[in-house]
């Protein structure tokens, strides 16, 4: 029987969620299933008493309520309505324009509608091309390390190997973790795929997920992952976009700006949540994952998602390599003269190498970072500094 030790973790995200319903009738809140989006939702209820209704668009009773969709909201003018799982009813977007814009005439503008998504902003945006005007949309990640920094000095570590995912990170022990990270897993390839309508074999996915976490943070080969399975790479292709659509893998861009140099074109891919990369490697704790070959590629993805997940809003997240070899891990666009290379180490005595300075002169980055697990901060060079992650995180949400 499963454990967890559970208590109330205050999300980075809820300012924001608060900031955009003061500015919009509708407000988007996407993320992988058990990111928290359901707790954050009553949480901003509850600072509503007797204006917020919430409807699960998964229980036939809640759907139920929506078959006549315009009567029923019509009838709750005053009220938020928080629709959880609304990629299960890409219809109801063409009636919330119409309520939406009826409320206008009233003058009622903003705070009407918070819809939770398990789907990518992209997939979301083919349903809601309607609401273009009317709604945001903010993605929120598992747990990252400003949010759970301070529960102990293992916070980082314990985040590193369970996850982000509120049931796996507040679990009483490893084991109870990893446990509830498999059936995660399980859930997903027998019910939430075949739901969302790709009718792929629950074996054959679980088959390419685990490669692609054998694989973590490595350049996409398409080839290669097709020969493993026994499939041709445009099936390749449409796993991988079925699992970046869940936003439960990341498909990292090259920087293609510099066109002078022969660089890399191929993405590089990220299965997001290091605990699941861990519990498909079948890694059950720390002294398991440090043992084995992904240790080093999955902390590198453990760093990017926490920064992407801190950049402001309009930043752009790259990677950039040349055929000569020159590489930055991590290039984050964050604004007029604001590019910052980012290289990520597992050790405590992080140098990069010659390639990382001359791609830092090839697209001209203004600031150069070495992330590393230590706890100091420091110069290792005029024009590059070695960092903690929670310190660069400080900068970067500052």
């Amino acid at each position: 029987m499963m454990r967890y030790n559970y208590m109330v973790i205050a999300r980075a995200a809820q300012p924001r969620v608060q900031e955009l319903l003061a500015g919009f009738p509708a407000v988007a809140l996407l993320g992988p299933r058990q990111s928290g989006k359901t707790t954050l939702a009553q949480a901003l209820a509850d600072a509503l008493p007797e204006r917020a209704i919430y409807l699960d668009l998964e229980l036939p009773s809640d759907r139920a309520k929506l078959s006549d969709a315009e009567l029923y909201l019509s009838t709750h003018e005053d009220r938020l309505v928080i629709l959880d799982e609304i990629q299960r009813a890409p219809g109801l977007f063409q009636v919330l324009r119409g309520v939406i814009d009826q409320r206008r005439r009233k003058g009622i503008r903003v705070g009407e509608f918070l819809l939770l998504g398990s789907a990518s902003m992209d997939l979301l945006r083919q349903s809601a091309e309607s609401l273009a005007g009317r709604i945001a949309y903010l993605e929120l990640t598992p747990f990252v390390l400003p949010e759970v920094q301070r529960l102990g000095a293992d916070a980082a570590d314990r985040l590193w190997v369970r996850g982000g995912f509120p049931d796996s990170y507040l679990a009483a022990n490893d084991m109870s973790s990893f446990t509830w990270r498999i059936a995660f897993i399980q859930t997903y390839l027998e019910r939430d795929i075949p739901a969302l309508g790709p009718r792929v074999p629950a074996e054959t996915l679980h088959r390419f997920w685990r490669m692609l976490a054998h694989n973590q943070g490595q350049l996409l080969n398409a080839a290669r992952l097709a020969a493993g399975l026994g499939v041709s790479g445009q099936t390749i292709a449409r796993y991988l976009d079925i699992l970046v659509d869940l936003l439960l893998v990341r498909r990292l861009q090259p920087w293609t700006a510099n066109l002078a140099k022969r660089l890399v074109r191929s993405p590089k891919v990220f299965v997001r949540d290091s605990g699941l990369v861990h519990a498909l490697l079948v890694l059950t704790d720390h002294e398991q994952l440090l043992g084995h070959p992904v240790a080093g590629s999955s902390w590198e993805g453990f760093v990017i998602e926490n920064l992407v997940a801190a950049a402001p809003a309009g930043a752009s997240a790259w990677f950039y390599r040349t055929a000569a070899g020159a590489e930055i891990d991590l290039l984050l666009d964050l604004g007029p003269r604001r590019l910052w290379a980012v290289e990520v180490k597992r050790s405590l005595n992080p140098r990069p190498g010659k390639g990382f300075h001359l791609a830092c002169e090839d697209v001209e980055a203004t600031h150069r970072f070495v992330v590393y697990p230590g706890t100091e901060r420091y110069r290792l060079d005029p024009s590059t500094e070695a960092v903690p992650l929670s310190s660069l995180l400080r900068d970067i949400s500052g």
